[in-house]
């Protein structure tokens, strides 16, 4: 577990684009947080970091918003799902073990259906500012946050 201080939205963008710069397909990574804490914010610079043109918004009523980057981009909002069984109607197991990034908003309600292997990203207000917590589940996540602490 690591823990960043973000002081100012310009870092929390910092933060994300050099994390999508080192994600590849087949990633996963869960965003944990408060309304407003910055979830959406992360993940808007984490798709520039994958290439993705397009501006990014919480699929909140959708569920997934897909976008076309270097990899594709799977954008979760599951706030609404009342349970897992839900996200395999929509094909979760599809997006998570497909060809792109997954990146799923209040992942801490299907805990219980995330892979085994993932990158959780807890952020939380502090003071000013944000802090960000990120805790790698397997080697290559535990590679990918080495990274991006350099």
């Amino acid at each position: 577990m690591e823990k960043i201080y973000l002081k100012n939205e310009e870092e929390t963008k910092e933060i994300g684009y050099k994390l999508g710069k080192l994600l590849n397909k087949g990633n996963v990574v869960c965003l944990i947080g408060d309304l407003g804490a910055g979830k959406t914010t992360i993940t808007q610079s984490i798709a520039k970091g994958l290439g993705v043109d397009d501006y990014i918004t919480s699929p909140t009523f959708t569920i997934v918003n897909e976008y076309e980057g270097r990899v594709p981009l799977y954008h979760f909002d599951v706030y609404r799902i009342s349970s897992s069984e839900e996200m395999y109607e929509i094909g979760f197991e599809e997006y998570i073990y497909g060809q792109g990034v997954c990146i799923i908003e209040w992942a801490n309600l299907i805990e219980d259906i995330l892979p085994d292997n993932y990158l959780k990203l807890e952020l939380n207000y502090k003071e000013d500012g944000r802090e960000m917590i990120l805790i790698p589940f397997g080697q290559e996540y535990e590679k990918i946050v080495k990274e991006l602490l350099k």
